[in-house]
């Protein structure tokens, strides 16, 4: 019998005890899986997200808002701000682009996004059906909304009032489905893309009635707004100079997505190194308890292990029995913990994407993973370090004379 399968039959000789330490080691791993999956795809995808976006200007409010709403598409917008805002920024020496966003309906819990195709294309977006839209209420529906919803090219759908999914419906101005786009993981996976123009042809209508008048019309156009404006700087700049500029415009609101993304996975991040202390004392006493049973049973096998030594198996042989029992342990437990934390994953992963937030996917692998198994198997061996310098320093001849 080799070394390693000995191990095995002492190992589950107490299974009860083998069962108790592979949960503690399961559980530790397991813990440390999660959260660091879960803080890696939100960081992955928030930069993502965040790619090509410098500025958010908005109505007056609170800049990380400005960000969740209009980069994230996890937050209420603070407001509209007038059409005449975005020529104003289109026009400033310093702004390279200036895409609007109109908010305010979704269809099933899934935005609305009124705005134009190049915010799309600034995520790479391409077609996995149909086209793009080409006339106002014509939208393109992101991969996972396509999905959730059914919903294919030449399909018809009303938005809902407001970005929840009980809102009022805008049943007399539906939009025709043109296009499905392919996933990309990113913030278009869940949203729905149509023009600016349908945003406001759907609101109009709903204000001005079936048969309104030339002077009604044109007064609701002249007062046209956006929710959001998506800005990219033309030089380096612009960094220091137009978010002020704009903060000191009546009703106006910058946000800066580099300096609000920090500031929220700095906050983020202390809950998250919180659970990975959690999970790291969890593993330490994991490995106690794989002291305390290694200790234990090399106490009750001391007649076998003697038995070994006569047999003509050298101290190093009979301590690396114990050795590979410890590192059992450790395989086991690893192998559980990695699934534990990718299964959860997953779960939370279909939790958030219910609620339309940031998704997460157990199908994520982290390079930190190795190196939490191999730091496991450092625990395991440590842990088995005592009961295999015992076992190497056992006199056999005492052993043997002891009474039974």
């Amino acid at each position: 019998m080799t070394l390693a399968r000995l191990a095995w039959t002492y190992l589950w000789a107490r299974p009860l005890v083998a069962a108790l330490n592979l949960a503690m080691v399961a559980l530790g791993v397991g813990a440390v899986v999660l959260v660091t999956l879960v803080a890696e795809q939100l960081e992955h995808r928030a930069q993502r997200d965040l790619a090509g976006i410098d500025l958010v200007v908005g109505a007056k409010g609170s800049p990380l808002q400005l960000i969740l709403a209009g980069v994230f598409h996890v937050d209420v917008p603070t407001g509209n701000i007038p059409l005449s805002a975005l020529e104003q920024l289109r026009a400033h020496p310093l702004v390279e682009q200036a895409l609007p966003l109109s908010l305010g309906d979704s269809l099933q819990g899934y935005r609305i996004v009124g705005t134009e195709r190049a915010y799309a294309q600034g995520y790479g977006a391409a077609l996995e059906a149909g086209r793009w839209w080409e006339a106002p209420l014509q939208a393109v529906l992101g991969a996972q909304v396509a999905r959730a919803t059914g919903l294919q090219p030449g399909a018809s759908f009303a938005g809902t009032h407001g970005l929840g999914a009980s809102g009022e419906v805008h049943g007399d101005t539906p939009y025709l489905v043109s296009g499905v786009l392919r996933a990309c993981g990113c913030v278009l996976d869940r949203l729905v893309l149509t023009s600016t123009e349908s945003v406001w042809a759907v609101h109009e209508v709903g204000m001005l009635g079936a048969d309104p008048s030339p002077e009604d019309r044109a007064i609701l156009q002249a007062e046209r707004e956006v929710t959001l404006v998506l800005v990219r700087y033309r030089s380096p700049l612009a960094a220091v100079t137009l978010p002020r500029w704009v903060n000191a415009q009546a009703g106006l609101q910058a946000g800066v997505p580099a300096i609000e993304a920090s500031r929220l996975f700095r906050n983020l991040g202390v809950g998250l190194d919180l659970l990975r202390a959690f999970a790291a004392a969890w593993l330490v006493m994991a490995a106690l308890s794989i002291f305390v049973a290694l200790a234990h049973a090399v106490r009750e096998r001391e007649p076998d292990l003697a038995m070994l030594r006569m047999l003509g198996a050298p101290p190093a042989r009979v301590a690396a029995v114990v050795a590979w029992e410890a590192l059992w342990l450790a395989a086991l437990g690893a192998a559980a913990g990695l699934l534990a934390g990718h299964l959860a994953a997953h779960l939370l992963g279909s939790i958030t994407v219910d609620g339309r937030t940031l998704p997460v996917s157990g199908l994520w692998f982290s390079p930190q993973e190795g190196l939490l198994v191999a730091g496991v198997f450092g625990l395991a061996l440590l842990a088995a370090a005592l009961p295999v310098w015992r076992v190497m320093r056992l006199d056999v001849t005492v052993l043997l004379q002891a009474p039974r």
